[in-house]
Formats: C-alpha cells, structure tokens, sequence
C-alpha cells in the first residue's frame, strides 16, 4: 500500500468579490481558505526533489488566482481552487477546502460563515 502524506495550507485571507449580492461583488469582503491535501509520498523522501511534491507555494498561488474570479457562492469558489489545484498535482489522491466569508452581511454579529468540499 502506498503511503500518504498531507500538506496543510490554513489561515489564508484574502479579498475577494464573492456573493450574491450586488454589493458583496462590488465592495469584496475578507475571505479565509483552509486547504487539506493527502498526496502519494513516493520516493520524494528518498530523492528530496522538490519537483515531486505538491509545492505549496505553486498551491497558494493558485488559491490567490482562484479567489480572483469572482463567484456568487463559495461553494463554486470552493470548487474552482480543488478544480485548479488538482490539475496542476495530479498526484493528490484528496483534497478538503474551506472557505469562510468573514463577517457576511447577513443583518447580525457572525465571525464568519463557511463550506468545507472534499473533492
């Protein structure tokens, strides 16, 4: 049996234009992702070749590119970075991807509001 590993990206904020309101696509809110990534180990303990691992940076990269095209739910920005980052690491065997809309405007006090898809 293959051995796993996985790599966790948590705490990234950013702005971004997210909702289904015109002005949450207009003015954007804070947003935070929370990535969890089970990948193949392979020999890349043996060969300690960067090439072979999912590279984390190449990962936030494409998280920060992600929440730039702006979606009305963050269901389908959820989507779009498990879509994007398993395309460019086809070795990920399972992804887990959180993302939390902090303070949405939902008329109360809510610190955030946030779907997780295992993709």
């Amino acid at each position: 049996m293959e051995k796993l590993y996985t790599i966790r990206l948590d705490g990234i904020y950013l702005r971004a234009y997210h909702g289904c309101y015109d002005l949450e696509q207009q003015v954007g809110n804070r947003f935070r992702v929370d990535l969890v990534i089970r990948t193949a180990l392979g020999t890349l303990p043996e060969s300690d070749d960067v090439r072979q691992a999912v590279n984390y940076l190449t990962v936030y990269e494409i998280v920060e590119a992600s929440m730039k095209h702006t979606r009305h739910t963050i269901e389908a920005a959820a989507t779009d970075i498990i879509n994007a980052v398993r395309a460019a690491f086809p070795q990920i065997v399972e992804m887990e991807c959180t993302v939390s809309k902090i303070a949405p405007p939902l008329g109360g006090k809510i610190d955030r509001v946030s779907v997780t898809l295992v993709g």
